[in-house]
């Protein structure tokens, strides 16, 4: 992203000033499968992380442990 990394984007979006900043899911998407990027991204407020290459059914069973009902 030109302006802002995904960290910082997440960051922002949990300091809304709107009642679901806090619910709304955020999924980071990134080839780095290391265990510290996974950690920085929950630590920024992302609820989970995909790698890449993207395995679909990982995918679909991200997306639907945040999916409403």
């Amino acid at each position: 992203m030109p302006v802002m990394d995904g960290f910082e984007a997440a960051g922002q979006i949990r300091r809304m000033d709107r009642s679901d900043a806090g619910t709304v899911p955020i999924i980071a998407m990134s080839a780095n499968v290391f265990d510290t990027s996974i950690q920085a991204a929950k630590k920024a407020g992302m609820n989970d992380y995909l790698t890449k290459p993207v395995d679909p059914e990982k995918v679909y069973e991200v997306l639907s442990k945040y999916q409403k009902k």
